[in-house]
């Protein structure tokens, strides 16, 4: 069992690998072997995250992508096919939201900026399919590979304020549902696509409308929490 879902040797490419999902995923696969090649947002994210790759063991790479952007998607995906010989693994973890895109309670829904609901659907939704359009090429040239695509739980119900990130990350979920049949179809089992839609957890972004100042549970937070089995936030480390 442990070689059949062994990643040691495998070549995966993870974005949003300085962000605090990414980054723990990036280094999960580089603490079991594989070469972890991290997508950052920023020049200065580079030395950082690799160094804390190297530290890990394999081979890994560090390049600053915009993942919306497919001539620079490509440019990097030529880089590791030429540097590794092949790519095992694509992780789509860039995403996030921005304040503009939500609805608050003292807002209404046409309060809303249009240009902030366009930046998130672009960021999650295209930050998404542009690296899958890069490299299912790149899959079906060397006959396989394995698309992991990050949803939400925002994708299955209609939270309250986030308007701009649950559209986008249903988009990103019925979109994977749509490239699995597609790759289904024309290569069988050698190319798989799957979403992972991960339960709540403290970040930088959400943590002023999930704790208050004194480090316990807003509203918003407990309503989350009564809603989760394990009645606890998700815990990445």
């Amino acid at each position: 069992m442990n070689e059949m879902y062994s990643v040691a040797g495998k070549v995966a490419v993870i974005s949003g690998a300085a962000g605090v999902l990414g980054g723990s995923l990036a280094r999960h696969f580089a603490a079991q072997g594989a070469d972890v090649v991290a997508l950052v947002h920023r020049e200065e994210q580079v030395e950082p995250t690799l160094k804390s790759l190297r530290v890990l063991g394999g081979n890994p790479s560090a390049y600053a992508c915009n993942v919306m952007d497919t001539v620079e998607v490509k440019k990097i995906a030529d880089a590791v096919v030429k540097g590794y010989g092949k790519v095992d693994i694509l992780i789509n973890v860039a995403g996030g939201n921005v304040a503009g895109a939500n609805v608050m309670p003292d807002q209404n829904f046409w309060d809303m900026k249009l240009e902030d609901w366009d930046k998130v659907l672009s960021l999650n939704l295209n930050g998404t399919v542009y690296p899958c359009h890069v490299f299912t090429e790149v899959f079906a040239t060397q006959g396989y590979g394995c698309i992991l695509n990050i949803s939400s739980m925002a994708a299955y119900d209609a939270l309250s304020r986030v308007a701009g990130y649950g559209a986008a990350k249903e988009g990103v979920s019925n979109f994977t549902r749509w490239l699995a049949a597609e790759m289904a179809i024309k290569y069988g089992e050698k190319i798989r696509v799957n979403a992972l839609a991960p339960g709540f957890f403290i970040g930088k972004q959400n943590r002023a409308a999930l704790l208050n100042e004194d480090g316990s549970l807003t509203d918003r937070s407990m309503k989350v929490i009564a809603k989760t089995p394990m009645r606890r936030f998700g815990d990445i480390t």
